[in-house]
């Protein structure tokens, strides 16, 4: 059974960082994609990032490139999301999730994705 945890989320000041966390258990990940995707109140789940566990390869969305940066520890497996520069618009819950048969065209499809953390509060202040 895939289990994901995520932590790390927390109350920031516009400009500022944090780094979120995904601990991941259950079964080998190798052939997995792994993304973060975030939801605001009112708004539907979107996509932040995705990367894929075994080449590291990755993937952001243009609305967090340049500011957010996603990697992963094969050793730990742990899923992490350095975000940088924060903005108010990125004040959302963060879910870490795990796809284990991803395709290009579907590594920021929220319906790819199996498995799901319980999310984790992010709130940036202005």
């Amino acid at each position: 059974q895939v289990q994901l945890v995520e932590y790390g989320g927390g109350l920031v000041q516009a400009g500022g960082s944090l780094r979120l966390s995904c601990a991941a258990s259950g079964r080998s990940f190798s052939n997995f994609a792994m993304g973060w995707f975030r939801q605001a109140p009112g708004r539907e789940r979107e996509p932040v990032a995705a990367i894929r566990w075994s080449t590291g390869i990755s993937y952001h969305a243009d609305s967090v490139k340049g500011r957010f940066t996603i990697s992963r520890d094969k050793a730990k497996n742990t899923l992490y999301l350095q975000m940088n520069r924060l903005k108010p618009e990125d004040t959302a819950v963060y879910y870490c999730a795990a796809d284990p048969s991803p395709i290009q065209s579907t590594m920021f499809s929220v319906r790819a994705y199996e498995y799901w953390g319980q999310g984790t509060q992010v709130t940036v202040s202005s």
